[in-house]
């Protein structure tokens, strides 16, 4: 079944009910599903094998989206924020293609021959006739990152997605005045998702083209968002700005808010619930490759974790909740073990909607269908998922493992530190050592958060080299970029 269905479904079942939001521009679902099949039409016509988007977040992006299901080719929506070189070395793995853009993004773009391109503010404004549905396979594709070298280039199939939306979303579940305020990149699996389940609930979504605190607070009130999805770093951005009382404050239609993309700090979190007080929160943990959402901790475990007086359950709050009912996870040592509660590994996954396949690479399951995310973690005697990092992050000291994870939630624990980021460093005795770079809200010396995870931790855990900064790399989706840090902290060692 095609994720064109789930467009299609909403035009014949809501068809007056509000979809998109943009400016002057709003479009209800009937007209949301002629755009698309407009957006098919010029997709089929310009022969092209991919429809890509290079834009800021805007309707342009699910018209793109559904238009593409509807002419059976991938959808491929690129990072805009790339170099041009970046960019043009992308576009030439995606032609034939046609291509949606803000045409600013094609500034200094060597775009290849067979490439036709589309101005996002005006795609597929035009009626034509609608063509004929076409079967395909593959629905997405979303080049990764590439951060260790060429990006990869994962493929989501219809299959994959319509099992997450599924498996997770009821039609029609939203109530008329429900609206989500979009502002996950539309080149992140969560963009994508994201789109697909407010489609299908009937949610309006709320385009807010380029993030910006003091934006978001004003459009969510303007628009009454009852819903909102934001990366950690948005999060943090607009409780900073609440907390400096710069703005008309909270607006009183937010109902639910999720976050996720990248580790959270506790006190950015626990922040937020002061503010947003009766809000809904939770944590979604997925990959590009597993289409989404793989674990969830909700509004109920939130709640459960800060008023609790157990130290078990309180910690909670920093973990990524339990695996979705259609996600099998396992805990695997390095010999390919499961392991028990409290026991650190690699995570595995299996389900209808994990992916786990590249287009040079291939499908990377295994016989019974396993996917490694490269996520190191545990479980608890509950089945909490809590992350340590990737697998690769890992610090070996004398031959010895050493989760960075470990030792950030120690030092995060410290009444000083905003943020950390723990690295491994190199070490003529021990092969490596342990640095830290760390954001704190007053001086503090560095043999006191030394001696603070002595206390706590192995000596092994302490850092070495702790080097304090303004504050620490992300990119635009959350994550951390440890690599920099890294690097940053090898020219101190």
């Amino acid at each position: 079944m095609s994720i064109a269905t789930l467009l299609e479904m909403a035009a014949e079942g809501m068809p007056d009910r509000e979809a998109v939001v943009c400016g002057d521009l709003r479009l209800t679902y009937a007209a949301l599903f002629e755009r698309a099949q407009s957006a098919a039409a010029q997709i089929k016509a310009a022969g092209a094998d991919y429809a890509g988007y290079l834009a800021v977040n805007s309707p342009a992006a699910p018209i793109a989206l559904f238009g593409a299901a509807l002419a059976g080719v991938p959808y491929t929506p690129l990072n805009y924020r790339l170099t041009t070189e970046e960019i043009s070395a992308l576009l030439a793995r995606i032609t034939p293609g046609l291509l949606v853009c803000d045409p600013v993004y094609l500034k200094g773009v060597a775009t290849p021959e067979g490439m036709t391109t589309a101005d996002a503010a005006t795609f597929a404004a035009g009626a034509v006739e609608p063509i004929e549905p076409v079967e395909a396979e593959i629905a997405v594709q979303l080049f990764t990152s590439g951060t260790t070298g060429k990006p990869k280039a994962a493929l989501l199939s219809n299959d994959n997605l319509m099992s997450y939306i599924l498996g997770t979303v009821e039609f029609m579940s939203a109530d008329e005045d429900d609206a989500i305020l979009v502002s996950a990149p539309p080149y992140h699996v969560a963009g994508v998702a994201g789109l697909l389940s407010s489609i299908y609930a009937g949610r309006k979504m709320v385009f807010l083209p380029n993030f910006e605190a003091r934006e978001w607070l004003r459009l969510a009130r303007e628009e009454r968002a009852t819903n909102a999805m934001v990366v950690p770093t948005m999060l943090q951005r607009i409780v900073e700005t609440l907390e400096a009382g710069d703005t008309a404050g909270v607006s009183p239609s937010i109902r639910a808010i999720s976050y996720g993309g990248g580790k959270c700090p506790l006190s950015v979190i626990e922040r937020a619930m002061k503010l947003f007080p009766g809000v809904d929160f939770t944590n979604a943990y997925g990959l590009t490759e597993t289409s989404s959402t793989i674990c969830l901790l909700g509004p109920d475990d939130h709640r459960a974790a800060v008023e609790s007086d157990q130290a078990e359950v309180r910690r909670r709050l920093g973990s990524v909740g339990r695996p979705l009912p259609s996600i099998e996870l396992e805990v695997r040592d390095d010999h390919g073990h499961p392991v028990g509660p409290g026991v650190p590994g690699i995570v595995f996954v299996r389900g209808g909607q994990v992916a786990g396949a590249y287009k040079e690479q291939g499908d990377l399951r295994d016989s019974d269908g396993w996917f490694c995310t490269r996520d190191h973690g545990w479980q608890d005697e509950e089945g909490f998922l809590f992350l340590e990092g990737r697998a690769d992050d890992i610090i070996v000291r004398g031959g010895e493992n050493i989760s960075p994870g470990e030792i950030e939630e120690v030092l995060l624990q410290h009444p000083a530190v905003k943020d950390v980021a723990v690295v491994g460093m190199p070490d003529e005795a021990w092969g490596e050592g342990v640095a830290a770079a760390i954001v704190l809200s007053q001086p503090t010396p560095a043999e006191e958060l030394q001696a603070w995870v002595k206390a706590r931790l192995r000596s092994s855990r302490v850092p070495q080299l702790i080097r304090v900064m303004d504050e620490l790399p992300y990119n635009e989706t959350g994550k951390l970029l440890r690599r920099v840090v890294k690097a940053d902290l090898a020219g101190q060692a």
